[in-house]
């Protein structure tokens, strides 16, 4: 399979560039600056440029782009980075592909998303089905999805992957835990009674193979565990795997003063999502229950 990625050098994007190479596929990633290989190819999506050479002949091109949701405190600036950094490559490529002729444009274009798409929802079990809900993310999330409409409306089947909190000691929310309760000072965030939908970077990269190759899916599909947990189950989780208590809560105005918008949205939080797509349609998760996950995410 040819497959193009966009967002490759990201924490998702390394792992499945690697992963995607050793089972044999061609993978070009696409580079905002002058290729220094045959496998890369440039563009610069700010600015709405892509050369379809770059796509043609492709199987499937796969969007990983965006700036970190949780790199930096959400000022007014920052939320306009957030934005502009998902919109401007879904819609260049988008647009792209569906500037293609049906011979050319690739077959299937895989658009990162978020489960912030479902906004607050305390215990309400999520599926794919379920309707938005409010706030800036959930909006940013709808705009982001929208932005694939020209490519679906080619023909190409678009797969939405609606991620979650995806664990590995490598990247993400759990790089940032882990230190923090290994030296004894962890512990719930909040209430601790919101939902949280995690995924291991093993199952990301897992389903999105499987993804690539079920060409009977489409449209959003949520790429979260079978079994979410309450935030304070998963940091008692954490704790009893890193053999460290969790005595040390963060409260909620500590949250809101260090993160802005992002601790109310992203942090506090509840959404109880379920992958319902992706177990339908025949994905076998590696890690299905939160030990095992952590297990394996402490040290991978």
């Amino acid at each position: 399979m040819k497959v193009v990625i966009a967002g490759a050098s990201g924490f998702i994007g390394r792992s499945l560039v690697i992963d995607l190479r050793g089972c044999g596929h061609q993978v070009t990633t696409l580079v905002r600056r002058s290729p220094v290989s045959e496998s890369e190819a440039e563009w610069h999506p700010d600015r709405g440029e892509l050369d379809p050479a770059a796509l043609a002949g492709a199987d499937a091109v796969i969007s990983l782009s965006g700036a970190g949701i949780a790199d930096k405190r959400w000022t007014p600036a920052y939320q306009q980075v957030l934005v502009e950094s998902r919109l401007q490559p879904t819609s260049t490529i988008a647009g792209a592909v569906a500037g293609m002729s049906a011979e050319l444009r690739p077959k299937s274009f895989l658009s990162s998303s978020a489960i912030g798409y479902y906004g607050e929802r305390g215990d309400e079990p999520l599926t794919e089905s379920a309707p938005p809900g409010t706030g800036f993310l959930a909006d940013l999330v709808r705009r982001w999805e929208a932005a694939t409409e020209p490519a679906s409306q080619a023909g190409v089947r678009v797969v939405t992957l609606r991620t979650g909190l995806v664990l590995s000691a490598a990247g993400g929310l759990l790089k940032r835990m882990a230190p923090l309760f290994k030296m004894g000072a962890g512990g719930k965030l909040g209430s601790g009674r919101q939902y949280q939908s995690w995924i291991t970077l093993a199952d990301e990269i897992g389903a999105i193979r499987h993804l690539l190759a079920t060409e009977e899916v489409d449209g959003p599909v949520n790429l979260v565990g079978p079994a979410p947990v309450t935030n304070a189950q998963f940091t008692a989780e954490l704790a009893r795997a890193l053999h460290r208590p969790a005595l040390l809560p963060a409260p909620p105005w500590g949250l809101r003063l260090a993160l802005g918008g992002f601790a109310e949205e992203g942090v506090l939080a509840s959404q109880r999502v379920l992958p319902e797509k992706l177990t339908s349609s025949g994905y076998r998760f590696e890690h299905a229950d939160l030990p095992s996950a952590l297990a394996w995410s402490l040290t991978h």
